[in-house]
């Protein structure tokens, strides 16, 4: 049968030493890319730190002048641990989520890894296309808008400059890189949960007032104290769910398709053994 599980049942010892297994490959895939982006920490803060160059563009300021400052010794150290286990986590996502596939894959059925497995891809993509959306557009305009804060010189006033902190740059587009990441994934987990058919695309239609609310709320909580930041992860977020709404839909509509099939080749069945 089609829907059978290939692998046969194993003893609780079995998965524990496969799941130790799985932890290893991940923990030294991590390891690896933390030791290569140390490494290249620098390098890979230069390039994090464009989206602040591109603010100062936007402000009309000059951009050889622009800094970042550290007031601790110690502070540009972990900034660049921090970085590599950033860029660590990044690099070795796809083989943990390979290895999270292979000791979960087992327990499937074939029609259920043939299901999981595009989410699996979709799933980093989505990850990715937040990630470059905080980077080119949304880092730049809320660094901008703090940029625009900023005051000259003048008879009665004193020059108030922004000196971002390394340490407190990085906690900035990190916050934001895995905040817009997480809400992308919006579309991939209530798919799944259509698919097993734990939600409805009515029932998440029905919840849109709740859902506009609840994303303004977690805009709140995972964005910095600025309503810039709010309003710009709680928006994609709100469309995301509208997406949601349509990808249910579709996985509906295919296990509807699904069903008349199953229930058409039955009757062909049914009549050949007749005759």
């Amino acid at each position: 049968m089609s829907g059978e599980i290939e692998d046969k049942p194993q003893p609780l010892i079995e998965h524990l030493m496969e799941l130790r297994t799985r932890l290893m490959w991940s923990i030294g895939a991590f390891f690896i890319a933390f030791i290569v982006c140390f490494f290249f920490a620098k390098h890979i803060f230069n390039y994090l730190v464009y989206p602040y160059k591109l603010a100062v563009s936007w402000a009309n300021l000059d951009v050889e002048k622009a800094q970042l400052i550290y007031t601790a010794p110690q502070e540009f150290f972990f900034t660049q641990v921090k970085v590599a286990m950033f860029g660590g986590l990044v690099i070795a996502f796809p083989i943990i989520a390979a290895q999270i596939y292979k000791f979960v894959a087992p327990g499937l059925y074939k029609n259920e890894r043939a299901a999981f497995l595009p989410f699996l891809i979709a799933s980093p993509l989505l990850f990715l296309l937040g990630a470059a959306l905080v980077y080119f557009f949304f880092t730049p305009m809320v660094m901008w808008f703090f940029l625009s804060m900023q005051q000259a010189p003048g008879q009665d006033e004193v020059a108030i400059s922004l000196l971002p902190k390394v340490s407190e740059y990085l906690s900035l587009i990190m916050t934001l890189v895995f905040s817009f990441g997480l809400v992308f994934q919006l579309p991939v987990v209530t798919t799944l949960l259509a698919r097993v058919g734990l939600l409805t695309s009515e029932w998440l239609a029905e919840k849109r007032k709740f859902a506009i609310v609840l994303a303004f709320v977690v805009a709140a909580v995972l964005t910095p104290p600025d309503p810039l930041s709010q309003i710009g992860l709680a928006i994609p977020a709100i469309l995301l769910y509208e997406i949601s709404i349509y990808a249910a839909r579709l996985v509906e509509r295919q296990r509807s398709q699904q069903a008349l099939d199953e229930a058409s080749g039955s009757s062909d069945v049914a009549k050949t053994d007749s005759v």
